[in-house]
């Protein structure tokens, strides 16, 4: 019996394999090599644009065009800003109309959406399925088929040719509400239950807890409000020259035929910078929260 204790104790444990990873480093080299395709695709049409933007008149004509410029100037620039001079509204009067409608009706947005999400996401009551349905259903719906509906609704208040035509239809965007309520449905209720017994009232609660933990979410709102803000038109509700958008404005000095065609392209690069900004500044932002807030029940 002792022989056979001697014989178990000297067995010594098997040592456990170390795993191997399944992909090769072939495996790595492929996928990397393929983002970086990708990756390429992506921002040759933002290099295109910018460089197409600085190129002078005859680089421009030129077949087959080059993607580079051979002698980048700023006269294209230049030439915009002595067209937009020129015109009888001023380009700052411009610029403030699409400021003011982007930055209200992102905050609006966000606000609304928001607040109608956590009521919809944390509270039972009588017809909250089938508001939330009707607002999936309105995903459904592009703006140019609502055009002609909101057109009517904005005619019958009075607010065409003034502001409220585009910054009130910005708070109901569906995308916004859909986000944030996929999102908050993912905060424990027992850590807002817990706040609203230290004393937290419903505003509290809000906009202390639930906000920080929906970053992602409205982060990822100003984005894509942002940019439909800032890129709409708005010739179907303003009438009015000095009530117009930016946006308008580089649109008809581009649309000017082909002595203006360095001035069209750098139409281009000023319509899309602050869309991009927004997006670069709030990315790592949103990755960054994404790893770090994940809050389970």
């Amino acid at each position: 019996m002792i022989g056979k204790e001697n014989t178990i104790y000297k067995k010594k444990p098997k040592l456990l394999r170390r795993r191997v990873a399944n992909r090769s480093r072939g495996g790595d080299m492929a996928i990397y090599l393929f983002l970086l395709i990708m990756a390429l695709i992506m921002v040759f049409p933002l290099v295109f644009a910018i460089n197409s933007a600085l190129k002078p008149l005859d680089e421009l004509f030129l077949f087959p065009p080059r993607i580079f410029a051979q002698n980048p100037t700023f006269d294209n620039f230049a030439d915009l800003f002595v067209s937009m001079s020129k015109s009888t509204v001023t380009f700052s009067r411009y610029l403030f109309n699409t400021v003011m409608i982007t930055v209200i009706g992102t905050v609006g947005h966000v606000l609304i959406a928001s607040m109608a999400a956590f009521v919809l996401a944390k509270y039972d009551f009588p017809g909250g399925r089938l508001f939330f349905s009707i607002v999936v259903t309105a995903l459904m719906f592009t703006g140019y088929i609502t055009q002609i509906p909101n057109y009517l609704v904005m005619n019958r208040l009075g607010w065409i040719d003034t502001y409220f035509a585009l910054i009130v239809p910005a708070f109901a965007a569906p995308i916004g509400l859909f986000l944030m309520k996929q999102f908050m449905e993912g905060i424990p209720t027992a850590l807002i239950e817990a706040a609203k017994v230290d004393g937290a009232s419903e505003w509290r609660t809000f906009a202390t807890i639930v906000m920080p933990n929906v970053k992602p979410a409205w982060l990822t709102i100003i984005i894509f409000s942002v940019q439909n803000l800032w890129n709409t038109r708005a010739s179907t509700f303003i009438y009015s020259e000095e009530k117009k958008t930016l946006v308008y404005a580089l649109q008809q000095i581009q649309n000017g035929g082909v002595a203006r065609t360095g001035q069209a392209a750098a139409v281009t690069v000023v319509v899309m910078i602050v869309p991009i900004l927004t997006f670069i500044l709030s990315e790592s932002q949103i990755l960054e929260t994404m790893a770090s807030s994940g809050i389970k029940d």
